[in-house]
């Protein structure tokens, strides 16, 4: 049964999920989708439940997709409680919940995050399209980083973590799904992944796991290096990086809130 660090996972323990998750990390085999096997979704890693596996609804209107890669994949906390519900029952209700929120309360066509991690450590497909897109080098715009959803993947991370860290399952989770990103769109892990506060005025995804952010690049370095990856061969972002805004001191506390999730520039909702 996974538990809570107080501090959120060492570097020790980071790096032997990470040696762990590389036996999960790699890619695939071919899922099928609408009753036909998509060569696309091939890449998606087999520890992936898809929308049909927590009854999503259909979004409200139609899903972008752009035909490039991201720049950045950015962690979120969802803060919401720090569960101590590990089963899949209560990870596919949680996906259902983020969603019923974005498109009933913010007005989203869809889930806003690309994809979602369960204290339990269960991954899943959060905005419509996401692994057939992920597979293809596409890049599903979602509505998670305020003016920035263009070049950002986003992962929802249940809980807050301000004080506390993830549990040691969805730490494992997380490194898994960054090395699968990170590996589908030739990305380089110690500049591609950040945290929400590192483009928008947000306190996400909490002190601790922000603080946890290095160790987690270099865990994904190490799963792509164990999976035969040239990490010199990796690309950097391109075009605007990171601004940094100042942590607010006074962000609303609520569940489902982690700082502004679309701005002005955002084209799609």
């Amino acid at each position: 049964m996974p538990h809570t660090h107080p501090s959120g996972p060492d570097r020790r323990t980071i790096l032997r999920g990470a040696a762990a998750a590389s036996g999960v990390a790699v890619l695939g085999g071919a899922l099928t989708v609408g009753g036909a096997t998509s060569a696309s979704a091939q890449a998606a890693p087999s520890f992936l439940y898809w929308r049909g596996a927590w009854n999503a609804r259909p979004p409200s209107s139609p899903i972008q997709v752009l035909a490039q890669r991201p720049s950045y994949i950015v962690v979120h906390h969802t803060a919401t409680p720090n569960s101590t519900n590990y089963s899949l029952d209560h990870a596919l209700a949680l996906s259902r919940s983020i969603q019923n929120f974005h498109m009933d309360s913010n007005g989203w066509s869809d889930s806003g995050q690309q994809l979602t991690i369960s204290r339990g450590g269960h991954v899943m497909e959060g905005r419509d399209r996401t692994p057939e897109a992920v597979g293809a080098g596409h890049h599903v715009v979602g509505a998670h980083v305020a003016n920035n959803n263009s070049t950002c993947i986003g992962i929802e991370n249940e809980g807050t973590y301000m004080t506390t860290g993830p549990t040691q399952a969805l730490t494992n989770a997380l490194v898994a799904t960054l090395s699968w990103l990170c590996g589908a769109y030739g990305l380089n892990p110690q500049s591609a992944i950040r945290g929400h506060r590192d483009f928008n005025a947000t306190a996400c995804p909490g002190d601790v796991l922000y603080a946890m952010l290095p160790d987690l690049r270099n865990a994904t370095a190490s799963v792509l290096t164990a999976q035969g990856v040239d990490l010199g061969a990796l690309r950097e972002p391109s075009g605007e990086g990171p601004t940094f805004p100042p942590v607010p001191e006074d962000e609303p506390q609520r569940e489902f809130y982690h700082g502004p999730g679309r701005g002005p520039d955002d084209f799609t909702r």
